[in-house]
């Protein structure tokens, strides 16, 4: 069933928080709890109906949230994002500066990421794709977008990791360490996914 309805039988709009949903379902369920109605089958069928809302939200939740922490982790940095190229063997590592934005641009940027999110939350993943593709097209050497395009890949290997389309799994995930290779976080889970399906990376092969 949609999760939307869930969060309708809660009387809540896609996407609540944690707190709120548990706020809606205990306002809800105290006028409908048994001890309260007891004897009424049809509050009783409805404490159930809100109760399985109740805990399929905390599971949807509770995913969700793996997805936040590794995306949000990117959606704090300063105007002027650096990367920082391979040491050489001359003195220190040097930066190497990203032009700044233009208005339009960061109008952009702000608008895809959020619209991102929301894919993400909803595990509308082709949609999140083409989204977060056409907007490294856009803004090719932007490091923030090419960590959105890798998160995605990866949110999306690990969803179709969890419906066992594994061949295409293995496909995104080995896509999202490909994008951004000196993410170690993101390099580390995607390893361990492939290990789930057997797969060696190439630096552990012998």
């Amino acid at each position: 069933m949609d999760i939307a309805y869930y969060y309708r039988v809660l009387s809540l709009k896609p996407g609540a928080s944690f707190a709120e949903v548990k706020a809606s379902y205990r306002r809800l369920a105290r006028g409908c709890h048994p001890d309260v109605n007891p004897g009424d089958r049809q509050a009783k069928e409805k404490f159930i109906q809100l109760t399985q809302a109740y805990e399929i939200l905390l599971k949807e939740i509770s995913e969700v949230a793996n997805t936040e922490i590794g995306f949000e982790a990117f959606s704090h940095s300063s105007p002027e994002p650096t990367v920082t190229p391979t040491p050489s063997p001359a003195p220190g590592p040097r930066k190497v500066k990203i032009p700044p934005l233009n208005p339009q641009d960061k109008r952009l940027k702000q608008s895809a990421y959020e619209q991102l999110r929301e894919f993400l939350k909803t595990k509308r993943f082709p949609r999140a794709i083409a989204l977060v593709e056409a907007l490294r097209d856009r803004l090719p050497i932007d490091p923030e977008v090419r960590q959105w395009q890798a998160i995605t890949y990866q949110s999306y290997g690990q969803h179709l990791l969890k419906q066992n389309q594994l061949e295409k799994a293995q496909l995104y995930l080995q896509r999202a360490r490909r994008t951004d290779p000196h993410n170690r976080r993101l390099c580390l889970e995607v390893e361990q996914n492939l290990n789930q399906l057997g797969i060696q990376s190439a630096h552990q092969q012998v």
